[in-house]
């Protein structure tokens, strides 16, 4: 049976720019091979399949897979499916939003759809679960040199790397600019062998660009994942943003940031962070952004 798929740039409003990501349909008969290849044959850092949820909480069941493996939880396949769904009349708003929860690998998202009209414009997932993160101590000098930056890395005055997982574990390098993160040229396999050693997925190298306004310059590395560079981590960027938040956050109130990615790609993408905080602790994690249509059609048996 065809399958139907729909193509979308994701965390942006302008076509070609953002993360791409093909969602498809009608997968119900599917195993986890046949998506692999599917999801190779499309490659995109990321395909994700809507099925039939086997839950009773939730809407629909994501299955998410990168070129090369699958995924248990990412921010925009989560954030495009839940928009191209809206846009197939799959989702209907009630006052300007629509709730629903998918069901993925890492456990329940729930994502909310907000709507300008009739017309879906914005989604915000909720992390599947609290941030965790671990302090590691790469070798600076592997580090630097699988980065491709000539001598040590300019870190982030008081900052130092550690793994954050929000249901996928990154690598959070910190450093001390834009311009420093511009000029990485990064040696995929050294960056896999790295990712690898402290038991992370990719690397989440990151810089401040307006701290008045907590706004950041990311770039992601995951070529354990078939990923040479992703224009927009959503997965990352959940865990960023835990992490920011108990290293930043107000006592209680609402932790809020922005994330520019994929820049150094020409497919700018911009992620929208908020984190709930309630007497020094981290409540529920926000991710969100938009996303625009860009292709439709079928996969032929």
């Amino acid at each position: 049976m065809p399958l139907r798929f729909v193509t979308c740039d994701v965390f942006t409003e302008l076509r070609h720019g953002g993360n791409p990501l093909a969602v498809v349909f009608d997968g119900e008969h599917l195993d986890a091979a046949a998506m692999q290849r599917i999801a190779a044959e499309f490659n995109l850092s990321e395909t994700v399949f809507v099925l039939p949820p086997t839950r009773p909480d939730a809407a629909f069941r994501l299955r998410i897979f990168t070129p090369a493996a699958e995924l248990p939880f990412a921010g925009h396949p989560t954030v495009g499916a839940a928009l191209t769904l809206a846009w197939r009349g799959a989702v209907q708003a009630h006052a300007g939003r629509a709730d629903l929860v998918f069901e993925e690998g890492a456990g329940p998202v729930p994502v909310s759809v907000r709507f300008d009209g009739a017309r879906p414009v914005y989604a915000e997932l909720t992390a599947p679960r609290p941030v965790a993160v671990r302090p590691v101590d790469p070798d600076p000098t592997r580090l630097a040199a699988a980065l491709g930056f000539e001598g040590l890395l300019p870190g982030l005055r008081g900052w130092a790397p550690v793994v954050a997982d929000c249901g996928v574990p990154f690598l959070m390098v910190p450093l001390a600019s834009p311009a420093a993160l511009a000029v990485l040229a990064p040696d995929a396999a050294a960056l896999a062998r790295l990712a690898a050693e402290v038991d992370a997925r990719g690397l989440y190298v990151f810089a401040p660009q307006d701290a008045a306004t907590a706004s950041y310059r990311a770039r992601m590395f995951a070529a354990g994942l078939g990923i040479a560079e992703d224009p927009a981590t959503g997965a990352a960027a959940s865990a960023f943003a835990g992490w920011l938040a108990g290293r930043e956050g107000p006592a209680s109130g609402v932790w809020r940031g922005v994330i520019e990615q994929g820049v150094e790609m020409g497919r700018p993408s911009r992620i929208v962070l908020a984190v709930d905080r309630e007497q020094g602790r981290n409540g529920a994690i926000r991710v969100g952004g938009g996303a625009v249509a860009v292709s439709e059609g079928q996969l032929l048996d």
